[in-house]
């Protein structure tokens, strides 16, 4: 049986493209259907047939024949939204929290109801307008075990603000790690990484890699026992397992990480996304200078190692 679809672009909707906003409020619709639908002139935006490059405007009314029933918009589960004490920072179409160890970053589906990106997107469900084409997401990422600062988009504007930042390497991340081995100067990594996905591990590229890619990483040592460092380390590009990956190339493999030749550590390896320092009036709105405080584990671990009570005084 054939519907009469009919949906309402939002401001967040603006300016994209025709075939992209249909594929995110249709998911379910497959994509040889779409096609079809806009090359015989069946898809109208305000009552006239349109293409898929087309740029839809907001408050235009795209109209369709389907068969249906079809789910609109991309699904989420309604399952636990974010802990109010996460955030760190709301505004500007950005949201930036503090992600706690072993929650998993992307995810918006029924089998991922408990990823960050789930429980953003039920947080701001009853508070967003709704959007054909855009969702809350995350702008970059954090592995599972990493703790720290992670920015979601709250908007088209403030993920294409931000996102635009990112490419041109304009802000700042620093890490706070526990390496193994004795770190006693300041180092700067510089290797070209590949990517090995059935294995889920990055390593130092071999002559001939094609897909090998820039890793650039500043590695600052400020506290050390016989066979472990604290360190703080700057990234100037953002690879997977960036930090892990490069750390074990060059002799310091993060303590408890396993899975790149860490010693054994209670609890796995410590790295902790501490800080984002952006550029004078790039995002006006925005802190100059975002700062998440360290987990428990890892603030008791500073304190068993160095005898101090708060290990800030070393990060500084």
């Amino acid at each position: 049986m054939l519907q009469d679809l009919r949906l309402t672009a939002a401001a967040d909707d603006d300016g994209r493209r025709l075939d992209r906003i249909l594929r995110k409020a249709l998911p379910d619709l497959p994509l040889s259907r779409l096609h079809h639908l806009l090359r015989k002139g069946r898809v109208l935006v305000d009552g006239v047939p349109g293409k898929g490059a087309d740029r839809v405007k907001a408050g235009a009314v795209i109209r369709a024949p389907l068969e249906g029933p079809l789910v609109l918009g991309p699904r989420d589960s309604g399952g636990p939204s974010i802990e109010p004490s996460s955030i760190l920072w709301e505004g500007a179409g950005l949201l930036v929290l503090n992600k706690p160890v072993g929650v998993a970053v992307h995810g918006s589906d029924r089998r991922s109801a408990d990823s960050l990106e789930t429980q953003v997107r039920t947080y701001f469900a009853p508070k967003l307008s709704p959007s054909l084409s855009f969702k809350p997401g995350p702008l970059h990422r954090l592995d599972k075990p990493t703790s720290g600062i992670i920015v979601f988009s709250t908007s088209l504007a403030g993920a294409q603000s931000f996102s635009a930042l990112l490419r041109s390497r304009s802000i700042r991340k620093t890490y706070l790690a526990l390496l193994d081995g004795i770190l006693d100067r300041d180092e700067t990594w510089e290797d070209t990484l590949v990517r090995d996905r059935e294995r889920g591990k990055s390593f130092p590229a071999k002559a001939g890699d094609d897909d090998a890619q820039e890793a650039r990483t500043r590695v600052y040592p400020l506290a050390h026992t016989s066979v472990l460092t604290l360190a703080r380390l700057e990234i100037d590009t953002g690879r997977t397992h960036q930090i892990r990956a490069q750390a074990a190339a060059h002799g310091h493999p993060l303590a408890g990480d396993r899975k790149y030749g860490g010693r054994p550590q209670r609890g796995g390896f410590l790295l902790h996304a501490w800080m984002l320092e952006l550029p004078d009036q790039a995002l006006p709105e925005l802190p100059r200078r975002l700062e998440a405080p360290l987990p428990d584990n890892f603030r008791r671990r500073i304190q068993e190692l160095f005898g101090v009570r708060d290990g800030r005084f070393v990060i500084y």
